[in-house]
């Protein structure tokens, strides 16, 4: 299978639910792309996997379907890396059908100086 790399911006935001998150949603036309290939890559549940980069931060992860398109899971450590907030409209690249089976975080810059101090759980 090829791959489909999808590029786009979209704004951040949160889930309240019992295990809170921060989402971006894939836009429309870029959903109908990943929909075409999702019979294909999906592991279940629509569950659609993929490497994804946002600035200089590369990981994977699983898209997630609602409401037609799908929500991009956006990890605390990328979000801090990255200097992202909710209602950022962030650019967002994602590539589906050969991503690596796990891609750790990975930053090429460095986080600001707030996300840089030592964590309560670590001092």
């Amino acid at each position: 299978m090829v791959a489909v790399e999808l590029t786009f911006t979209a704004p951040v935001w949160y889930w309240r639910g019992p295990a809170p998150y921060h989402f971006v949603t894939v836009p429309p036309e870029e959903a109908a792309e990943i929909a075409a290939v999702a019979p294909a890559v999906t592991y279940g549940w629509g569950m659609i996997p993929a490497a994804v980069r946002v600035g200089d931060t590369e990981f994977t992860t699983a898209l997630w379907p609602k409401n037609g398109s799908y929500a991009v899971p956006l990890k605390d450590v990328v979000r801090h890396a990255e200097g992202i907030d909710v209602d950022d409209v962030i650019e967002v690249t994602l590539t589906i059908g050969e991503a690596p089976p796990s891609l750790p975080v990975r930053s090429t810059g460095q986080a600001p100086a707030s996300s840089r101090e030592t964590p309560r759980w670590q001092a």
